[in-house]
């Protein structure tokens, strides 16, 4: 019987192939993921953000999430727990607050405390950076210490999670091993 959702975050700082991977992973799994709302919001209310704003990113995120694995339930007939993936949560929220603002709102360490989560799948910076109208550190001193920030919540959290470096192909490759040796763990 089908008692819930597996889901696999993304995670890290910007331009390190998150999108792309979990698209990838999704098609290779043969199920639903769950693109990055900041994009949406951003791209919809311009790039002047306030902290208040990532709150609202970060609820919208969480509702996305949320609906996405309720149309995953309701379509999954096997037996088999089905998978979810997702481009990044409430982690990423609260170090971008952090690093851009200093401070984060309640509601988002708090949410941490509160969703489940089964594995994090952490992306290095070690791929070009790629430029477009939404991000806003190219350079990789600062690409580093923001992977250094997420990796220090991994470190600092329960949940299993694996780093992803490398080209894209070794990326892909590594994170189906991850996900793959996950399942089987979990079996």
């Amino acid at each position: 019987m089908l008692t819930d959702i597996k889901k696999i975050v993304l995670i890290g700082p910007e331009s390190t192939g998150k999108s792309t991977l979990c698209e990838k992973l999704a098609a290779h799994f043969n199920t639903l993921w769950v693109p990055e709302h900041a994009r949406a919001y951003l791209n919809e209310n311009g790039t002047d953000y306030t902290l208040d704003d990532l709150t609202i990113i970060a609820r919208k995120q969480i509702e996305q999430e949320d609906e996405l694995a309720r149309q995953l339930k309701n379509k999954h007939s096997g037996a088999q727990t089905p998978l979810l993936f997702i481009d990044t949560d409430l982690y990423v929220m609260k170090v971008w607050s952090e690093f851009v603002f200093g401070s984060c709102h309640s509601e988002i360490l708090n949410g941490i405390v509160h969703r489940q989560y089964e594995l994090y799948l952490l992306c290095e910076p070690d791929i070009p950076w790629v430029k477009d109208e939404l991000r806003e550190y190219p350079d990789l001193i600062t690409r580093d210490r923001l992977y250094h920030h997420y990796k220090d919540a991994m470190i600092h959290q329960h949940v299993p999670w694996v780093n992803i470096s490398g080209d894209y192909a070794n990326r892909l490759k590594v994170a189906i091993e991850a996900v793959e040796e996950y399942l089987m763990l979990d079996a």
